[in-house]
């Protein structure tokens, strides 16, 4: 049987908190027909085995082990998949959420016309006292601002990962979500491409019962690129953006020690081009490596094995960027759009080469 709310949990290295958090969800869902769903990232910690020994134990716990596939929002969409419940929650593994809220989400969902409910820090009544430091409450904030430009919904915390909504909505935008990132409700929200119908409740945000915060640089930088790609509306694939933008940062370097070896130590133009764009290209990779393609990241051998591929497929992509551009340009094409043509050609290729070979998905050992 269908149970009424399905809990949607993803987990990384969370093993000591998800015993309490069962017990803490029984103690305040008493009288619902509950279950949860924690969706682990093939953490190294044991969480998926304390899982399963819980699974054994209770019959509204189910388990879904990745391997070679991570991130929280990929991790919250297989989640929603995997259960036919009418309402779905999602929160965190790490006990910061107020699971007492919960009954009082489902009753709201249920009795009044609201397509999602969301757990404010930042609303009246509300306290984002779990927050490592006052830094960390002025990024959310601020992110709170940006989320504007892709949503027409009005929210005090639309960074919050707390919240409860109607099977429905999950339909509705499931497959414009983008997979990529930390911050499942603003893709939601933004996915639907009108004024969802929400209400917000205030809640208290606690301090980590165990194990250490998710967020990094590379978090907030991913959050941008979601903003960007739905500005886009998913024209531009996600991944392909975060390797343009490395790109960028390669072809400032490029430039940068061009001019130091030819033109203050007094190397060869050739030479100065030939170091330059390696340099550029190797500064690339290893950016890539923990930026594009963080959850396929590469380590040992593998390492060096991806920067030989990567060489290959960019030397390829020069000579195809080249070739492209002169072909146009011998054809009429005007010099600058000539040469943006090929740039493009050539990054597209890169991207789609290395992808598929430099960072294709192996099983995390």
């Amino acid at each position: 049987m269908t149970a009424q709310l399905a809990i949607i949990v993803p987990t990384l290295d969370e093993v000591g908190n998800v015993r309490p958090l069962v017990a803490a969800l029984e103690d305040a869902l008493a009288g619902v027909d509950w279950e949860i769903v924690f969706v682990d990232d093939d953490s190294k910690d044991g969480t998926a085995e304390r899982l399963r020994a819980l699974a054994s134990e209770k019959d509204n716990l189910r388990v879904i082990h990745r391997i070679g596939r991570t991130g929280l929002s990929s991790a919250c969409i297989e989640g929603f998949l995997a259960t036919e419940s009418p309402y779905i929650a999602v929160m965190d593994g790490d006990l910061q959420h107020d699971e007492s809220l919960l009954p009082e989400m489902l009753r709201i969902l249920d009795e009044d016309d609201v397509e999602i409910v969301i757990g404010s820090r930042f609303a009246a009544g509300g306290n984002a006292a779990g927050l490592s430091s006052q830094r960390r409450e002025q990024m959310s904030r601020l992110a709170g601002q940006i989320c504007r430009l892709v949503t027409p919904v009005r929210l005090t915390d639309p960074m919050s990962g707390f919240f409860m909504m109607r099977r429905s909505l999950i339909d509705e935008v499931v497959h414009n979500l983008s997979t990529r990132g930390y911050k499942i409700l603003l893709d939601i929200l933004a996915s639907a491409r009108r004024a969802v119908r929400v209400r917000e409740l205030p809640f208290h945000f606690r301090p980590r019962f165990s194990g250490e915060s998710k967020l990094d640089i590379l978090v907030l930088l991913e959050f941008v690129v979601l903003v960007v790609d739905k500005l886009f509306r998913g024209w531009i694939p996600v991944g392909f953006l975060l390797y343009v933008l490395v790109g960028l940062n390669g072809l400032a370097v490029h430039m940068l020690l061009l001019g130091l070896l030819f033109r203050v130590f007094g190397f060869s133009f050739a030479w100065s081009q030939t170091l330059a764009t390696v340099a550029a290209m190797t500064l690339n990779f290893f950016l890539n490596n923990v930026v594009t393609f963080r959850d396929r990241r590469l380590h040992g051998f593998d390492l060096l094995k991806g920067l030989a591929t990567f060489y290959a497929a960019c030397t390829i992509g020069a000579v195809i960027n080249v070739t492209v551009a002169r072909f146009l340009f011998d054809n009429g094409w005007i010099w600058f759009i000539a040469g943006f043509s090929g740039a493009v050609v050539g990054s597209v290729w890169n991207y789609a080469m290395n992808a598929t070979f430099t960072w294709r998905r192996r099983p995390r050992r």
